[in-house]
């Protein structure tokens, strides 16, 4: 899931392009990026890793949007969380996604892509 290969894949649903810069041990700073026809940086997010348990807990804190090359911070305190639980199920992992302070703008574009994307993740997960 967290491979740059295979983030890649699982995440086409959110961006046909989507990549991340930097890494996912805890505090670090990571950027969630897409490319525009061009192959070069669009946008997307820039984050911390808030918490990394591995195989447990991931909870990523989302700092700001990046536009045209331009970070752009949240204003005050109302970061968005991105948090993944790992749970063992049925001899497989159960992956659990929540989603916190996401602006309203955004619920129906991730409650439309997030369905895609476990799908990818899980199919990745069975090979």
């Amino acid at each position: 899931m967290l491979e740059d290969a295979t983030y890649r894949q699982w995440t086409k649903p959110f961006n046909e392009t989507s990549y991340y810069e930097g890494d996912w041990s805890e505090g670090s700073k990571i950027y969630f990026l897409g490319k525009d026809e061009n192959g070069q940086p669009s946008g997307g997010m820039m984050s911390e890793i808030a918490k990394n348990k591995p195989f447990e807990y991931i909870s990523i804190k989302h700092l700001g949007i990046i536009e045209n090359g331009v970070e752009k911070p949240f204003d005050g305190e109302n970061f968005a969380f991105e948090n993944y639980s790992f749970t063992e199920k049925d001899g497989g992992t159960q992956v659990d996604i929540e989603l916190t302070n996401l602006p309203e703008d955004y619920s129906d574009m991730m409650n439309e892509m997030w369905p895609k994307a476990l799908d990818v993740l899980k199919e990745i997960s069975e090979r």
